[in-house]
């Protein structure tokens, strides 16, 4: 579950759909969500696939979106991707201004 304290603060949401299951892309994927950990102004992230992959993270500002994005191993893995992994991909850049949850 997300928790944060910054408010109000920015989801990145990235969907996609991939060509084909590739061992690569999974690899490259875990050491991206291990790098953007690292990242000033990282929150969080959450991701899930079915059809189409979701993934969510979450950023103090539009300025650390701005680094992670033009972060040089991240510029890598987006150059993969468009060359090898995905049929397609939309990224949304958003202002959270208000979050609740329910936990039973």
């Amino acid at each position: 579950m997300l928790k944060t304290t910054f408010k109000p603060y920015y989801a990145v949401i990235f969907t996609s759909k991939k060509k084909k299951t590739d061992p690569t892309y999974v690899s490259m994927a875990e050491a991206m969500i291990e790098l953007a950990k690292k990242q000033p102004g990282f929150i969080d992230i959450e991701s899930a696939e079915d059809e189409i992959g979701i993934t969510v993270s979450y950023w103090e500002s539009l300025d650390a979106i701005a680094a992670w994005k033009g972060n040089s191993m991240h510029q890598i893995a987006q150059e993969m991707g468009k060359n090898d992994w995905y049929k397609y991909y939309k990224v949304k850049v958003a202002r959270i201004e208000r979050e609740y949850s329910f936990e039973a």
